[in-house]
């Protein structure tokens, strides 16, 4: 697990802030790990997927579901949070929200043409180093650029990736 950075509430206190479940969806390609990013619906700022807590649902099923509806991703994710990080949710009022999100990898196995918010975000895979330069949370970005799968993972993986 990489070093936690120290977590801004920026400016909310402590009761104002909600949690999240957000997904790294990665792969690996030519022997590399690849993460991958999806536009916000707003503003287009790139963004791993997350959402609320799920009545009945782990924090990783959360996550798991969040991949599938923002990106389409069918996978297997890990029961293991790699980090936590902030950011001011702008909401339809335009009124912020402060969040923190736990950070669960997503093993990806497939990418759906067709999953719910299609037509209202895009999707890019790239290097952790490209993905840690894309995204604006600077806590997101140490958590992308010290990400590494377990081994058990990176081995399945790399024997999917040879598959396709």
């Amino acid at each position: 697990m990489a070093n936690q950075l120290p977590i801004s509430l920026h400016g909310g206190k402590k009761g104002s802030v909600r949690t999240q479940f957000a997904a790294l969806c990665w792969r690996m390609r030519k022997g590399k790990i690849q993460v991958l990013l999806i536009t916000s619906r707003r503003r287009k700022r790139w963004i791993v997927p997350k959402g609320w807590p799920m009545d009945g649902k782990t924090p990783a099923q959360c996550a798991a579901i969040e991949a599938w509806e923002e990106a389409g991703v069918e996978g297997e994710a890990s029961d293991d949070c790699i980090g936590v990080y902030s950011y001011a949710r702008l909401r339809e009022d335009d009124e912020t929200l402060q969040c923190l999100a736990m950070l669960y990898p997503v093993k990806v196995k497939r990418l759906k043409d067709k999953y719910p918010e299609r037509k209202q975000r895009r999707r890019k895979w790239v290097s952790r180093k490209k993905a840690a330069k894309m995204v604006g949370e600077r806590e997101l970005s140490k958590l992308i650029r010290s990400f590494k799968p377990s081994k058990s993972a990176m081995k399945a993986a790399s024997e999917l990736a040879e598959a396709s």
